[in-house]
């Protein structure tokens, strides 16, 4: 049984390398949202990011110039709010509607997959609480998991199926990232998690 998955995460991926300090981009973005993004997030993307995690997995930060995290979630906000969604949706929390983007209860994108996944925050049904939508390459399913990012993301690590059945990537050994630009020409480095013993 795992009490603090932020700390579960931190055992995968490593000592946190907090590439922008004091930067305060958080209160942009919050204020472009209208509401505040989970702390449990800020602090994953604040000691992580910009970072792609075993060659799939996106994390992008507010304070990089470079490819800011606010920028997007704007452009990915607006790509699906492009998307003609048919009849034969599911996306829980929204069937009645179908599914919404963005600010005032829509869904707002944390991260992505090379492999055209997403991950989403939405607002709780009944609870009040967020939850987790995340959809696979088939953007007509999305998936709920009532959880925190940190848990959604320690599941992802632990190769479970986290956008959609069957589709779970495990790689064993460390946790592989890399480092995303911040500025033109940036050289991108590589390092490791914790000797996972698998």
């Amino acid at each position: 049984m795992i009490n603090d998955y932020h700390q579960a995460v931190v055992g995968l991926l490593g000592e946190p390398r907090h590439v922008f300090t004091n930067h305060g981009a958080w209160q942009s973005i919050d204020e472009s949202l209208g509401m505040s993004l989970p702390q449990d997030y800020k602090n994953l993307i604040d000691e992580y990011a910009p970072a792609q995690i075993n060659g799939h997995l996106y994390l992008e930060h507010p304070a990089n110039e470079f490819y800011e995290l606010g920028t997007w979630i704007a452009e990915t906000v607006e790509d699906f709010q492009g998307t003609d969604w048919d009849a034969g949706f599911s996306c829980p929390g929204y069937e009645k509607s179908g599914p919404s983007f963005g600010r005032y209860g829509g869904m707002i994108p944390l991260a992505c997959t090379d492999r055209s996944e997403y991950v989403f925050l939405a607002p709780g049904i009944n609870s009040g609480q967020w939850r987790i939508l995340s959809c696979g390459r088939d953007w007509n399913d999305f998936h709920e998991h009532r959880m925190k990012f940190s848990e959604w993301l320690y599941r992802y690590l632990m190769g479970e199926d986290m956008f959609e059945p069957g589709e779970g990537v495990f790689y064993a050994g460390p946790a592989r990232l890399e480092s995303l630009p911040i500025a033109a020409g940036d050289p991108r480095s590589e390092w490791f998690g914790p000797d996972r013993g698998i």
